[in-house]
């Protein structure tokens, strides 16, 4: 589980600057879905290889929801608004994650939607995280750091809301076993990415640079195959709050990154913000 944690701490808190990076002559949408395609092809074929069933009809169904919700709107969302915002800025807004998770969990509970039996109300401690934590994401949008030139960078908004409520069906919907999950999810996502941007009308200007190649292979192997399928074993096998626990550790990375590597900067408001919301996951994790 710790080496799970680790590869979520470190190597999704530097897939925002790979992201930037592939951005310099890749456009948003084929980007994303070449790299989920390929890594979803790549995943899928070894594990056929070691003997792994292919998934049923129903389960193409299930991963095909969680894989839009998780990499068209969670991951796709983010790629776009990155044309506009700092890799910083994007990772403060999407470390809200855990804070929506807490929320539509809470409401699912109340509703008795999927909800164990006797499962806890909500305590203090969870209700005074939410309400820290998305204080947190409003002084990053009235002190500015949102405030961009094209109201695109805007979406980034919306991803962590997909991006929870798609870890959140991930855990009742009948996904494939272990891995295959993951291959199925990324397969999925990925071709409705290309579909969305053959429709947009995306071309490339000019042949892509070594640059942003590297940046989409580290973006394949590293922030998809390994990742993505650490992320998928600990909402499996551990509590929500450890598994989302990265939200609160990727934002520093992806602003140090930006900064030494990316030759970004970072206002104090973008580093009041994210310690916010930070605390606010804290407080969230410690109460349940």
């Amino acid at each position: 589980m710790l080496l799970s944690l680790a590869a979520l701490y470190l190597i999704w808190g530097s897939t925002y600057l790979a992201v930037s990076i592939a951005l310099e002559t890749l456009p948003p949408f084929l980007l994303a879905g070449v790299r989920f395609v390929t890594a979803g092809a790549l995943l899928y074929g070894v594990l056929r290889l070691r003997g792994v069933p292919r998934p049923t009809l129903r389960q193409w169904g299930a991963a095909a929801r969680v894989g839009v919700l998780l990499l068209v709107f969670g991951n796709g969302l983010v790629v776009v608004s990155q044309q506009w915002v700092s890799s910083g800025v994007a990772a403060v807004v999407v470390s809200t994650m855990p804070l929506w998770l807490a929320l539509f969990t809470t409401v699912r509970v109340g509703r008795g939607e999927g909800a164990p039996a006797g499962a806890p109300e909500v305590s203090r401690g969870e209700w005074l995280g939410l309400l820290v934590g998305f204080a947190g994401a409003a002084l990053l949008h009235l002190g500015g750091d949102l405030h961009a030139a094209h109201a695109g960078a805007l979406l980034v908004v919306l991803a962590p809301v997909a991006w929870a409520l798609g870890s959140l069906y991930s855990r009742t919907l009948p996904l494939p076993a272990g891995s295959m999950a993951v291959a199925a999810e990324m397969l999925a996502g990925g071709a409705v990415m290309l579909g969305i941007s053959a429709l947009a009308g995306e071309r490339l200007a000019a042949p892509p640079s070594a640059r942003s190649l590297l940046a989409l292979g580290y973006l394949t192997v590293f922030g998809s195959i390994v990742a993505l399928s650490a992320y998928t074993f600990l909402l499996r096998s551990t509590r929500p709050a450890i598994a989302t626990s990265y939200a609160y550790v990727n934002p520093i990375v992806a602003i140090a990154l930006g900064i030494l590597l990316g030759g970004e900067r970072a206002s104090a408001t973008t580093w009041a913000a994210a310690a916010v919301i930070g605390a606010g996951v804290i407080l969230i994790s410690r109460s349940r």
